[in-house]
């Protein structure tokens, strides 16, 4: 079932004011690439009565529920079953060469959160799945009980920058020799007893960190995201705008990289002007990544931990 917060979207407001200069009073392409319940795009679509939306999912469910959230827009619409780094090809297919706008909004979505036989939450007692896609790959358990304990000891460790990953790991090996992992609430049983009490009291809830790591390797979301960023930039047309919505740091440190090399200029320093083809690429919208205000995290908790990163296009790609 739905919660309150479900179809409330983060920064909305802002989102709009950052788009509207690339979408306003124009034909104008958007890619929402990760629609999600479709909560953005169903505002951008109302905000820009000319827009045509290019929506992709790689989750079906979420597909099948942002379409019928978004129907009202008919053919302004267009639903594409990917992974976000899959985006040019989208294009391509639609017969689009370039975007106007791009939005991410990464992460697990509210409704993944709210399906417990989905395995996202560790409130929740259901199969160790994560699989945004649940079509298709290998699951949260599979990694419990088939990696080796030094990779999983990386996963915790780069993934989740969980401090205790030796101790976990040494515990999880012990288990699953005995029987295999199959629900996230004995994992979380696990976690309760091999994460020190004096942590658990000053760092949140000791799970999070290992079903952040587990959900991250399942779904590939840091190499999908690093192969994502380029190929959006490359498909932003002129003029066209770019905003990143990121839950942890790990995705916002590879957004703020792909922002950052793209504004810089390429012409030595010292030269009085800017070489032609050298200047910057990118301009930041954005100073550093902006947060959601004490009102919006208390009317939507999921604002609480977002990093907001916008940019424009003004240089032809290199």
């Amino acid at each position: 079932m739905a919660t309150e917060h479900e179809h409330v979207p983060v920064l909305l407001d802002r989102i709009v004011e950052l788009f509207t200069p690339a979408l306003a009073d124009r034909d104008a392409v958007l890619v929402d690439a990760t629609v999600g319940l479709g909560g953005h795009s169903d505002a951008l679509l109302e905000a820009f009565p000319r827009l045509r939306l290019v929506a992709l999912d790689r989750d079906p469910a979420a597909l099948e529920r942002s379409g019928e959230r978004l129907a009202r827009h008919g053919d302004r619409v267009d639903l594409v079953h990917t992974v976000y780094d899959g985006l040019p090809e989208a294009l391509e297919g639609l017969g689009l060469s370039h975007a106007d706008g791009i939005l991410f909004d990464l992460g697990v979505s509210s409704m993944q959160l709210d399906r417990a036989e989905r395995g996202f939450a560790y409130s929740k007692d259901s199969p160790l799945d994560m699989r945004m896609d649940p079509t298709t790959g290998f699951t949260a358990a599979d990694v419990l009980n088939t990696y080796s304990p030094g990779e999983l000891i990386r996963i915790l460790r780069d993934y989740g920058e969980e401090r205790f990953a030796q101790r976990i790991v040494r515990s999880v090996v012990a288990e699953r020799e005995k029987e295999p992992f199959t629900r996230s609430g004995r994992l979380v049983e696990l976690l309760y007893d091999a994460v020190p009490a004096a942590s658990r009291r000053t760092g949140g809830h000791p799970a999070k960190r290992t079903f952040q790591a587990l959900r991250i390797e399942v779904n590939g979301e840091l190499e999908v995201l690093r192969r994502a960023m380029p190929a959006a930039l490359s498909a932003l047309a002129m003029d066209g705008r770019i905003v990143v919505e990121a839950y942890q740091s790990l995705e916002d440190r590879l957004v703020k990289q792909a922002f950052a090399e793209l504004a810089k200029s390429r012409t030595p320093e010292g030269l009085p002007v800017e070489l032609p083809g050298h200047g910057p690429e990118l301009k930041l919208l954005t100073r550093g990544a902006e947060k959601a205000d004490e009102g919006e995290i208390e009317h939507n908790p999921r604002a609480a931990s977002v990093r907001l990163r916008a940019a424009q296009r003004i240089g032809e790609p290199r």
